[in-house]
């Protein structure tokens, strides 16, 4: 059999070359994926006050949802504060509502005692006063005996105005200036009842929304440490997807808008464009793309339909929607 010219055989590899070239570098249908992760903000829960961890209702990587208690403190000095703050609120209240009383029914009796007394001692007075008056006129006293009549009559009946002044101030509550302050004193005393109940469920905390529990950082019985963390809680609503996006097509993702994406062992599916930077940075040396690296890209953050089953750092793909 005769074998083909060498030229032709030559062209047949030109061929074979130039056509694998241009299969390879030709324009694919869609746009190329772009690679991003899945990037988590953490919720930290610790206790207003120091106290030994008596009770812990979740473990490391279980779901909880919103409302789930998730650890309790010792409650013992939260809750005597707490009886502490009702007692002082209580004798607030008792202090306000005497002052707007008048005086004990013993007290007054007192006054109204001291009243008749004064009364019975005016009324002897101008009696005293008639006579030495009768008997001066017919010389039997001098004008002096009567001059000292009438200066006891004034003495007694200003004995028994201050009695009758006494009491009608008795009959009164305080002052408005002295029970405004009462008034307030127990306000006060009432917003320290709250702020103790307060404290005392800060030793509680409880899941605000649903999510999964990413590490726990005391055991019962260790002693926790006011404002330090003792769960961690990965929220659903706070799972997210960064990617990043050439400069030449940053202005096809907008705020609003949707993508899709797809992960290997998940589900993939669509998500809402939350965020995009408004300036380029250089490639970060964590992401790769199956084709040559961009120099500057824009970061983009977008919100997952369904995050529950995405897990922080795991790789994804994005392609617009």
């Amino acid at each position: 059999m005769k074998r083909p010219p060498r030229a032709v055989l030559i062209g047949l590899g030109v061929v074979i070359v130039v056509g694998g070239a241009a299969w390879a570098f030709w324009p694919r249908g869609g746009p190329a994926p772009l690679t991003g992760y899945v990037e988590g903000e953490t919720l930290y829960f610790a206790a207003a006050q120091s106290g030994a961890l008596t009770t812990l209702n979740v473990e490391r990587g279980q779901r909880v949802e919103a409302g789930a208690s998730l650890f309790q403190v010792d409650p013992g000095t939260a809750q005597a504060q707490q009886e502490r703050a009702a007692a002082q609120a209580e004798a607030a209240r008792d202090r306000a509502a005497d002052a707007l009383k008048g005086q004990r029914p013993q007290e007054l009796a007192v006054f109204q005692a001291q009243r008749t007394s004064a009364k019975a001692l005016l009324d002897q007075a101008e009696a005293d006063f008639g006579r030495v008056r009768t008997l001066a006129a017919k010389g039997v006293y001098a004008p002096a005996r009567l001059d000292q009549a009438r200066a006891a009559v004034g003495v007694a009946r200003a004995q028994y105005q201050e009695t009758i002044k006494r009491l009608d101030v008795a009959e009164l509550g305080a002052r408005e200036d002295q029970a405004s302050a009462a008034a307030a004193e127990a306000q006060g005393a009432q917003a320290g009842v709250s702020e103790a109940a307060i404290r005392a469920r800060q030793l509680s905390p409880v899941a605000p929304t649903a999510g999964r529990i990413e590490d726990v950082f005391y055991r019962p019985g260790e002693w926790a440490v006011a404002n330090t963390p003792v769960v961690a809680l990965l929220p659903d609503a706070r799972v997210k997807l960064r990617f990043y996006v050439p400069e030449t097509e940053v202005t096809r993702y907008r705020p609003g808008g949707s993508v899709r994406f797809a992960c290997d062992g998940c589900k993939g599916g669509e998500a809402k464009i939350a965020y995009v930077s408004p300036r380029p940075e250089f490639t970060p040396p964590v992401i790769y793309s199956r084709g040559n690296r961009e120099r500057l890209v824009f970061l983009v953050e977008a919100t997952p339909a369904h995050p529950r089953d995405l897990a922080p750092g795991q790789p994804v793909e994005v392609t617009r929607k």
